[in-house]
């Protein structure tokens, strides 16, 4: 059985990214097999709950209010809407639902609207997750509080490349966030972007600051960047396939029992890349028509992906006893009915 490590360092992260493909390939799912089932994959739906004029510069982001992408801002949506969508997002076979809104951090006035939020989506059996920007302790504290099972708060890209990506923020800001999240007793959804125009030594830099956190995150998205017109990332060039998953697999075997998720960027992929990076240890993926404000590959694309992979979704469902979640698998057919 794979041992938990938080003392990675450069040199064995260069070893495993130079390792003929195959065999990174094989050790990563040695390793997945050891934790979880290999035909098994967690499923989030992702819903904006206020979209738009982010006062932060993320050079990737559709919705920072520093670049002009066309995308019209949004209001924080009324709580009742955000009910329905979680509803119907666990009737289409979701287990954890995420919401995210596009603020630095939230606002004193909108704390008791978000955590009404976590109460009535985990109410209808969900997992919650929320990415809401910086978290001073009390608000971390009141999330935890609510029942917020996971909170994402991305590092993005390794220390020494992320002033090229980020300004108005610091990696120390990030990795606060993370703290006071972990204090809180929420789980810590945390990972980055892949394909910023960085080089793999700032991938390493990124896998080895997750992987040496003092818990690793429960969840680790792996996002491939969706260029956006407008960004000043609009245009860089794309990152070769087999990289992203080297990357995945890396990821799975640092983290062995996290849930490793293929995040944005999939609507991009074909089914034969996807299918590599679940083989290389992804496990989590984000369904339905958008994540954000950005596309994403069809549900009824999922389904049909999933039946010839011959995989299964997870389901969660919580217990009347105790409310708390219980990991149920259901076949993905079944979980994905209409």
């Amino acid at each position: 059985m794979t041992t938990l490590r938080h003392d990675w360092n450069r040199a064995e992260l260069r070893a495993l990214f130079d390792l003929p493909f195959n065999d990174l390939l094989f050790q990563a799912q040695t390793v997945h097999r050891q934790h979880f089932d290999p035909n098994a994959v967690q499923v989030s739906t992702l819903l904006s709950i206020k979209t738009g004029a982010c006062p932060e510069d993320c050079k990737y982001c559709s919705q920072s209010g520093h670049y002009d992408t066309g995308l019209d801002k949004e209001k924080l949506l009324e709580i009742e809407k955000v009910v329905q969508e979680a509803q119907a997002a666990k009737d289409k076979g979701a287990s954890r639902f995420c919401m995210g809104a596009a603020w630095r951090s939230p606002r004193d006035k909108d704390m008791p609207y978000v955590l009404e939020m976590v109460k009535r989506v985990k109410g209808l059996g969900l997992e919650t997750c929320m990415t809401l920007g910086m978290l001073a302790p009390e608000q971390a504290q009141a999330l935890g509080e609510a029942g917020l099972d996971y909170y994402n708060h991305n590092l993005d890209t390794s220390p020494e490349y992320y002033g090229k990506i980020i300004t108005t923020r610091s990696y120390n800001d990030r990795l606060n966030t993370l703290a006071n999240v972990r204090d809180a007793g929420i789980k810590v959804c945390s990972g980055g972007i892949i394909g910023m125009g960085e080089k793999r030594e700032d991938r390493i830099g990124l896998l080895m600051e997750l992987a040496n956190l003092p818990a690793h995150p429960d969840s680790v998205p792996i996002n491939m960047l969706v260029k956006i017109a407008g960004t000043p990332l609009g245009d860089v060039e794309d990152l070769e396939p087999f990289e992203f998953v080297r990357t995945i697999a890396v990821a799975r075997i640092l983290m062995p029992k996290s849930f490793v998720r293929l995040s944005a960027g999939r609507e991009k992929m074909n089914e034969q890349l996807q299918a590599l990076c679940f083989f290389a240890g992804a496990n989590s993926i984000f369904y339905g028509e958008k994540l954000l404000t950005t596309s994403n590959p069809e549900t009824h694309a999922d389904r049909l992906l999933f039946e010839k992979l011959g995989m299964n979704a997870l389901q969660v469902e919580t217990t009347v006893a105790d409310s708390l979640p219980v990991a149920k698998k259901a076949l993905w057919k079944d979980a994905m009915a209409v």
